[in-house]
């Protein structure tokens, strides 16, 4: 079903409604606006890759792994389709054609479905898990590159080209923000998302229950991608200022940490088993893992990865690791 205007009565809220009342900081923090930060152009690896290469299909980017279906899901283009893989034997179960190319993939929840921004077409597909059979395709912005779902059941997309996000719960659209510029990765904690923008370099976080914006703070000095780990604080790649950025969500939102990761990371994963960050740096071809057991960030382990590893997945059951290698067109998977 495709929708292609708001059909609720909720508000749609505006870069004209006024500032909220309280503590929180108001949104379009008076700054230049940058040109958004990019993952290197990654060498042609010197290092033999770690683990398995599997060939998956012209430039894989986009991938995720769930834990209750066994199932990996990687985005391949021409032909475009989505590719699910059996997280344990890790060979190729099905694939489902899209209308579209996209960058991104996150899970609505465990046992899905697949939240599927798909870019080229300008619609947000759900797809079901284990059996990949599209459940709904809801018409977007323009070019959305990310979808987070919180509890509450309000998925959240960032249309990047069309400087909007877009709420939808169901499949229908029940608002659209226009005050942002260009967005990029989302999360969340607990029915607060946080956006980042990576044409302002700020990290923003709007309610999903009232759709109301709550504050934003400047995010490093060019973010790309956020996830949120079992602490409840965010976590930001600040790929062109070479560092991961936590913070504390509202109401103390303020950002508690900087880990210093040169080398344009790009790509992470969260594994909420092991409380432990994957994060993929693409001007050396390497993934990074980070323990957050301690009170600060602690790099424990960096793996040899196959050329351009833009997008990583673990799978929080036993720890195994899946990277996209954007430019040769295979799938790595590192068991730990």
């Amino acid at each position: 079903m495709v929708l292609a205007a708001c059909s609720s009565p909720t508000p749609t809220p505006d870069t004209d409604r006024p500032p909220l009342s309280g503590e929180f900081t108001p949104r379009r923090l008076p700054r230049p606006v940058p040109t958004a930060a990019e993952p290197a152009a990654s060498p042609v690896p010197v290092v033999r890759p770690v683990g398995r290469l599997i060939e998956i299909g012209a430039a894989p980017e986009g991938i995720v792994a769930d834990v209750g279906t066994r199932r990996v899901a990687v985005a391949v283009r021409q032909p475009d389709a989505l590719v699910l893989l059996d997280t344990d034997t890790a060979k190729v179960v099905t694939r489902v054609p899209l209308p579209g190319s996209l960058r991104h993939l996150q899970l609505a929840r465990e046992g899905g479905p697949v939240l599927v921004p798909d870019e080229s077409s300008n619609s947000l597909l759900q797809v079901a898990l284990p059996s990949g059979r599209i459940l709904s395709r809801t018409a977007t912005g323009n070019m959305p590159h990310d979808a987070n779902e919180a509890p509450d059941g309000t998925t959240l997309v960032a249309d990047e080209a069309g400087a909007s996000l877009t709420a939808v719960r169901g499949q229908q659209v029940v608002a659209t923000f226009t005050d942002v510029t260009q967005p990029g990765g989302i999360a969340h904690v607990g029915n607060v998302f946080g956006v980042v923008d990576v044409g302002e370099n700020t990290l923003t976080f709007d309610d999903a229950q009232t759709l109301k914006p709550l504050t934003e703070l400047a995010a490093g000095d060019g973010p790309t991608h956020v996830v949120a780990d079992r602490s409840g604080r965010f976590v930001v790649v600040d790929t062109r200022g070479g560092a991961l950025l936590f913070y504390g969500p509202p109401p103390q939102a303020a950002q508690v940490q900087r880990f210093a990761l040169p080398g344009q990371p790009y790509g992470i994963a969260y594994d909420p088993t092991r409380n432990r960050l994957w994060v993929t740096v693409t001007a050396t071809n390497e993934v990074v893992a980070v323990d957050l057991s301690g009170s600060q960030p602690r790099e424990t382990a960096r793996l040899p990865t196959v050329q351009q590893p833009n997008t990583v997945a673990v799978d929080a059951k036993t720890g195994r690791l899946f990277i996209t290698g954007t430019t040769p067109g295979v799938l790595q998977v590192i068991d730990p």
